[in-house]
């Protein structure tokens, strides 16, 4: 069985071709980049676990990274201190969702395209989500808010900078060109997305609500679940409309594509132990993000939008730059606007009626300086998209852009939560 994959919503989904050789049946993908083990048909459990073991803790660089797990834990048992416990957590994650990727990715060679791509649309942005939760259980509506806020911005124009200035001084000698189609459906996704939040911060600022603060919340609930309809179509639509292209079924014919390297129910196990540390990291992080504020003295709102969304997203950060180097700009978009689409369209909706039963006012009113500063960064983003071409110097400047956001934040002085009453 061959695999042809295509990235949805940031995440990557496979639609299947089918191939014998030698009379068995072999699984393939052409999104994975980790050497493959032959070692999957094992009849021994034990075996295969130990294989996949192998692979989800030595199969990438990262992983040196986990040593800081343990330090975590150990931090938060003795009380040693927030920024200590914060620090080791925000780099322990990172191994961590990084191998979460991978094995969602695996689990698709399983699970056929439908069920691959709602488990990588799923787990795709599963750090933000675990975090998301915690900071609602502890009412922390605004950390929720800057952080999600935080990882659109980072992939927009952090990673999305840094991979067309890597792709195009690796890449010099041509001018390197992406899909248009699939980089303007996300633009408007992120269009879309900022309107259903520039709406309810306008009607906060203009007081303009017929129940004060009650219709702001009431708006933003009914958006969220208008903003999950949209999402739900565009990966409906992503799925019915694979672009499966000629030469990447000789590629798969030729042997160039590889065999699929964590048997499933071993991917299931392991896919379960790295959301139950990841849930533990989380809620370190979100116990500890306020004490870390004030001994470091730096402001929540620059912790939450800077240094959280950069270190939870280092190792799609890597993977854009990766692949732009390679010159595969549609990858690397698909790993840069790709995923602040779905934080945009799924995420955030999620975390707004997630509030509801928790009693937890979250909304979308993200405050006037947030919302500006988000419509802005997407408007020069689908500028730089326009005309489906990349170099180093748009590189750079999405990369100034994303200073002067850190910069202005650094700056800013998070207003006092507006209180809703509850609905």
């Amino acid at each position: 069985m061959y695999t042809h994959s295509r990235l949805i919503g940031g995440v990557v989904c496979c639609t299947t071709l089918t191939s014998m050789k030698n009379g068995e049946c072999y699984d393939k993908t052409m999104a994975n980049l980790a050497p493959s083990l032959p070692t999957l048909c094992l009849p021994n459990v034990w075996e295969r676990f130990v294989v996949s073991a192998k692979q989800v803790l030595f199969g990438t660089v990262l992983n040196v990274l986990l040593v800081a797990v343990p330090m975590a834990l150990l931090s938060n048992y003795l009380h040693i201190g927030n920024s200590w416990v914060f620090i080791l957590s925000l780099i322990g994650i990172v191994p961590l969702a990084e191998r979460l990727g991978f094995i969602t990715e695996q689990l698709a060679y399983f699970t056929g395209p439908t069920v691959g791509g709602l488990l990588n649309a799923t787990f795709g942005n599963a750090t933000e989500m675990i975090i998301c939760v915690f900071a609602l259980q502890n009412n922390m509506v605004r950390v929720v808010q800057l952080s999600l806020l935080g990882s659109i911005l980072s992939n927009m124009l952090l990673v999305l900078g840094c991979a067309f200035l890597s792709g195009g001084i690796a890449n010099s000698m041509k001018e390197q060109k992406f899909d248009k189609a699939g980089a303007h459906l996300n633009s408007s996704l992120l269009l879309m997305a900022v309107m259903c939040v520039l709406f309810p911060a306008a009607l906060h600022a203009t007081r303009t609500e017929i129940h004060l603060g009650e219709s702001e919340l009431m708006l933003s609930r009914v958006i969220s679940g208008i903003m999950l309809v949209a999402y739900a179509g565009y990966i409906y639509f992503q799925l019915c409309n694979p672009p499966l292209r000629e030469e990447d079924i000789e590629a798969v014919e030729n042997g160039e594509s590889e065999e699929c390297q964590v048997d499933a129910w071993s991917a299931i196990f392991w896919l379960a132990v790295l959301t139950v540390f990841i849930s533990i990291l989380s809620k370190y992080i979100v116990d500890a993000i306020e004490g870390a504020s004030e001994a470091w003295q730096i402001p929540v709102a620059f912790i939450s939008v800077i240094i959280l969304p950069i270190v939870g997203n280092a190792a799609e950060h890597t993977s854009a730059i990766i692949f732009a180097v390679k010159d595969n700009l549609d990858l690397s978009l698909a790993v840069a606007i790709g995923s602040s689409t779905q934080i945009s369209m799924l995420v955030i909706p999620v975390g707004v009626l997630l509030g509801w039963p928790m009693g937890v006012n979250m909304d979308l009113n993200f405050e006037l300086f947030e919302t500006a500063v988000l419509f802005i960064s997407t408007i020069v983003v689908a500028f730089m998209l326009l005309e489906g071409t990349a170099n180093y110097f748009k590189g750079v400047m999405l990369v100034l852009c994303y200073f002067v956001v850190g910069a202005s934040f650094f700056a800013h002085v998070d207003p006092p939560v507006h209180h809703v009453h509850t609905l």
